[in-house]
This record gives C-alpha cells, structure tokens and sequence, in this order.
C-alpha cells in the first residue's frame, strides 16, 4: 500500500460552521491542485481538534437526502471518525490497511484529540475497465448544425464535444474505449481515425439505429469489468474515477449518475386540504428533480443482459435489471455538467468555457 503522511493540513481542514457549498467547491477544486485520487476534508473546532471529516461521497449522499447547500458542514460530517495517534507508525498503518476500503486516509491526532497530520493511501481500485461513448444520434433538435455535421464533432471551446470527452475518459485513466456512431459516421470514423490517441479507441457501427444501450450488445465479450457509458452530448467534469469508485464500493450493478434540474412554475400555484379549502397561494414556486445525466457504470451482469443487434434504450435496461433484483445506485453530479442538445445549449456552454478558461 502506497502510503504518504500530510503535514501541511491548511488545505484539507475546514470549520463546522463552513457551508456545504464551499466545502463542496473545495472537494472538486482538489483534483486540479492536490495530487490525492480520494478528495476529503477533515472538521476541526478552534482549538484544532478533529470533530469530523466529509468525503465525496459524504456530499453526494447529502444531495440525495436534499440537504441544502447553504447549511453547514457539521451537517453532513462523518462524526467520530477512526484516528491514529501522533508517533504510533506500525499501528497507524495498520490501522489505514483495515480502514481504506471505506476512508483511504487515516487522521492523526495527539493526545488532546488536536489534528497534527493525515496519513494518506494513495492508490485507485482498479475499477474503471472501458468505456462506451454513444454517438450515433441524429441531433435532430439543433436545426441545420447537424445536417452536415454529427453533433457530437460540434465544437465549444475550439474543441468537438467528442474530443472533450475522450479526454476527460483518458485523463481518468481509461484504457479502451468505444464509440457507437450510426448518422454521419464516416466523420465520427475519420476524427478517431486521426486522432492521436492515448487510449485504444475503437468504432461500433450502428447500422441501424440501436437506442440509447442497444450498442452495448456489440462490445466484445472478452472486455471484461465494468463499463462506463456516456452519451456524446455532455459537457461535465464529473469524476470518472470517483463514480467507478462509488460503484465498487457499494456494490452496485448499475450506477445512474443524477444532476440536480430546475423549473419555475409561471403561475401562482394554489395550495388546498382535502376538502378543497385553500391553504395558500405560492408565486411562480421553484421545483427541483434529479434528472438521468447521461453516464452510467454497468457491471458485466448487467451488460449481459442486452441482447446483440437489438434495439434497446437505457431505461428499459435498468428496469430490466431492476426486475431481476440487481442493485442499482444513484450518484449524484456536483460538478460541472451541461447537456448539450439543443441550440441554446451550445450558447451557453461556449459562455461557460469562457469564463471557466
């Protein structure tokens, strides 16, 4: 186990009274500037004892439960976290090997319980295994952008959306990746062909239509492990390896990643009993709901299950794969993330890569 001890904690200690939103910026801000595959933070009072520590996935079970963003750390925290001790090296380590699985890091405190150092595994599970990008969508709602250009060879930021994606696939370490193409593939076909890849890329062709998951069925069967598959549409900086992470660990068959969706109602909306008296009345009323974001992580059973040649779309696969009893988790997206499917889309997202250049 490939161990590494953290004295300088500045960067990795916040307050209880800290809101979730900045802990949040903070975790994501981590994996641009802090050399650790497993982003966390650990809660000191004033005196700088350890109260806590809150991982990614402290963060992400918060937005499942719909915790706000403006309450506090101490909220979503990991109370009474396992610690070592300051000088005790052969039990600390020990300590981290039995605990890793579920916290890849160990604090060490003195004896008044002050944080003086964190002892750090710095090793993945290898749990990434390939990938599936989906491009064979017609881009129907773009309008005449994707007569003669296949949406996902679309370019924000100087770049085609493909090219965004494969990167970010191959920065996470992704070693084989497919790209299902059906409409316009001689051009899909051709940027692949072209690029200087860092990972095996290698073309599904569609000769029909095949759904959302249909070209599932034609990875082949010597892949093995888990496949993460992303539509080519997306613009995210979701963490790949943290979701195939979030996977094994829970144990899940199927992972579905969420992004948080918002609507404002236009109306009043009325609020009544029962019995049809009226309770109140609420001015153009916000309402929020996860929403699919186009990413998913499928164990080999549950990629099995799609049949060579069919036509099959997502969501019927995961309620398949739910009626036979296979477990099915939900990770919720807090980093950037923009569908990029409709001619607005595309406006925004050039804005975004602007501002976030």
């Amino acid at each position: 186990m490939d161990l590494h001890t953290l004295t300088d904690l500045e960067p990795f200690v916040c307050r209880p009274d800290a809101s979730i939103r900045t802990v949040m910026e903070r975790l994501n801000g981590f994996t641009k500037v802090v050399a650790l595959p497993h982003p966390f933070l650990l809660v000191v009072d004033a005196d700088g004892r350890l109260v806590g520590t809150i991982t990614d996935g402290d963060i992400r079970r918060a937005l499942l439960r719909n915790v706000a963003l403006d309450g506090s750390a101490g909220a979503v925290m990991h109370g009474n976290p396992i610690t070592g001790r300051i000088g005790a090296e052969i039990e600390n380590r020990v300590r981290l090997r039995d605990v890793a699985i579920d916290d890849p890091f160990l604090p060490l405190i003195d004896d008044s319980g002050v944080l003086r150092a964190v002892l750090v595994s710095m090793g993945w599970r290898d749990a990434l295994g390939s990938a599936l990008v989906m491009a064979g969508g017609f881009g129907k709602r773009l309008g005449s952008r994707t007569e003669n250009t296949p949406k996902p060879l679309l370019e924000v930021g100087g770049r085609p959306i493909l090219e965004h994606i494969l990167a970010r696939l191959e920065a996470a370490g992704v070693g084989r990746i497919f790209v299902a193409v059906h409409y316009l593939h001689k051009q899909i076909e051709q940027f692949v062909a072209c690029r200087r890849s860092i990972a095996d890329v290698s073309i599904i062709h569609e000769s029909n239509p095949l759904g959302t998951a249909g070209s599932i069925g034609a990875i082949p069967a010597d892949t093995g492990g888990n496949l993460l598959v992303i539509n080519a549409d997306l613009l995210t900086d979701t963490n790949f390896r943290l979701l195939s992470d979030f996977h094994e660990r829970r144990g899940y068959d199927a992972t579905i990643t969420v992004a948080t969706f918002e609507v404002r109602i236009p109306y009043g909306v009325v609020r009544h009993n029962a019995d049809g008296l009226f309770a109140g009345i609420e001015e153009k009323p916000k309402q929020t709901a996860f929403v699919a974001a186009g990413i998913y992580v499928l164990s080999p059973q549950v990629v099995a299950l799609v049949n060579p040649g069919a036509r099959l779309d997502m969501p019927d696969l995961l309620n398949r794969a739910h009626g036979i009893g296979l477990r099915i988790g939900v990770f919720p997206v807090h980093e950037y993330w923009r569908d990029v499917g409709q001619p607005g889309d595309l406006e925004a997202a050039e804005d975004d890569y602007r501002a976030r250049s």
